[in-house]
Order: structure tokens, then C-alpha cells, then sequence
């Protein structure tokens, strides 16, 4: 097994080689022309992930397996680092991270291993135990993480009752302010500012209560999205198989077609 995995690692080391000489596609590329396309692959792993595509997965993880040999192949061309560098560097990280396998630190379960990190990390030299949250990630992922963080060093709530009733405090204060818009004589941006923080902090809120609830926020919400569009491209076809298109339907029909799929599909 561990020659065959040499073999095809070095295969691939091989390819990249080739394909950076020989390819004038491969040959053009940079790490800023590279980024928006492992930023695909990444999301596109996150689709196979979501729908428990075994195959996909496979097919995604080597195509992001090829953008980090893409990556060390241009540090090495640029002098900066090659492949043997980034795998020592990872190595040396994951032992010094884990000083409850190579050391003689006592943790007692998963939450200790999650403290004890961050606390090695600050002392390897990050400012903050936010700092490691990429300022790129997705809004409700980026929630997630800065929440879990906080949790590590002890700043979290004690149960999700009491994350509830913050959830209920933050719904209120939404509410009073699309009301003093609403009763506004003249409504300015300032307004909507104050409706845009109060609805940012329910949903941060809500995240933080699923979370709790050990719910992924982002995966449940993608769920609901693939959800909406088979619901809506089966009541466009439903309509169409009627003679009928959506533009020209009113509320109340559309809704009707809608409560019946949805009917259908919890029968399912």
C-alpha cells in the first residue's frame, strides 16, 4: 500500500512537471490566476460533500490535490518553497498541535483538544484567537467559526435556552426598528442602517443557536436552498404541463401548485 501511494504521489509530481513545461495553459498560470479556481473546487467538494457523493468527493479532492502541487510547483519556480517544504511544514504543525499524541499533555475529551490549540497558537504568535478566521469566507461560515473560537477560551453562552431568548431579543429589536422606519416621516439611510445591524445580529444569533442545537447553519441552509429550487422548478413545470407560465398565473394559483408539491414531497 505505502509503495503504491509513493508511486502515484510521484506520478502526479511527474504530471505537474510536464504540464508546467509543456502546456502553454499550465505554463500562464499564476497563484493569483489560480485562486478564484481553487475557490471552485473548494465549493465544488462542498456540493459533492453536501450530497454525499462519494464519487464526486474522490474526483474533487484530487482536483484540489492538484492545485496544492500546482501551487509548491510555482513557489519552487518563484524560490520560495517546493512540495518537500509545505508537507515538513504540516508535519512539524500537527505534532507540535498535538501534544496529547506526541507529548505528555493530559486532555480528557474534544473540547480540551479544541482549547489547548488555540492556546498553542496564540503562543506561537497569533494576536488573537479570532486571528486565524480567513476575512474571505463565506458570511455564515465566517459566523460559525468566530463563534466556535470564542468558545474555546470560555466566552459562550451556558445552554441554547438562554441562546434562544437572545434570539427572541434580537427579533424584537429588528421589529422596532422596521417599525420607526415604517413611522418615519422621512426615512433616510441612516434607517436602514440600524435595520441592516439589528437583522446582521439575528442572524448571527440564529447561528449561534444552531450551533448550539449542533446543526451546521451553512449546510442547513443549503438544504433549504436545493429544497426551494425543486419546489419552484416542479411548479414551473407543473404549470407549463397546464398551458400556464408563472408570469402570467396570480399569487394564489402559484401558492396552490406550491402547498401541493410541498404535500407531495413530505408524503416522499
Amino acid at each position: 500500500m505505502e509503495n503504491s501511494l509513493t508511486d502515484a504521489f510521484l506520478q502526479l509530481n511527474r504530471i505537474m512537471n510536464e504540464l508546467r513545461e509543456k502546456c502553454p495553459w499550465d505554463r500562464k498560470q499564476t497563484i493569483r490566476s489560480l485562486r478564484q479556481l481553487t475557490i471552485e473546487e473548494t465549493y465544488e467538494l462542498a456540493d459533492a460533500i453536501s450530497e454525499e457523493d462519494w464519487t464526486g468527493i474522490r474526483e474533487e479532492l484530487g482536483d484540489l490535490l492538484l492545485h496544492i502541487f500546482f501551487y509548491a510547483k510555482i513557489g519552487t519556480e518563484q524560490g520560495r518553497f517546493n512540495l518537500e517544504d509545505v508537507i515538513r511544514q504540516i508535519n512539524t504543525k500537527l505534532i507540535s498541535r498535538h501534544p496529547h499524541i506526541y507529548g505528555d499533555v493530559q486532555v480528557k475529551d474534544e473540547e480540551a483538544v479544541k482549547s489547548n490549540w488555540e492556546k498553542l497558537k496564540l503562543k506561537e504568535g497569533k494576536k488573537s484567537v479570532l486571528g486565524g478566521v480567513p476575512s474571505s469566507l463565506p458570511s455564515v461560515v465566517k459566523a460559525m467559526r468566530l463563534q466556535e473560537k470564542a468558545r474555546q477560551v470560555g466566552f459562550e453562552w451556558e445552554n441554547a435556552d438562554q441562546v434562544w431568548e437572545k434570539v427572541e431579543e434580537e427579533i424584537m429589536e429588528l421589529k422596532e426598528e422596521v417599525n420607526a422606519f415604517n413611522n418615519a416621516a422621512a426615512a433616510d439611510s441612516k434607517n436602514r442602517d440600524r435595520i441592516e445591524d439589528e437583522f446582521g445580529d439575528l442572524m448571527f444569533s440564529l447561528i449561534n443557536y444552531a450551533r448550539f442545537l449542533q446543526i451546521d447553519a451553512e449546510h442547513s441552509l443549503e438544504k433549504t436552498n436545493k429544497k426551494f429550487i425543486s419546489r419552484f422548478t416542479a411548479m414551473e413545470k407543473n404549470a407549463g404541463l397546464n398551458g400556464k407560465n408563472l408570469q402570467d398565473m396570480s399569487l394564489e394559483e402559484m401558492d396552490a401548485i406550491w402547498v401541493s408539491i410541498k404535500k407531495q414531497s413530505k408524503g416522499n
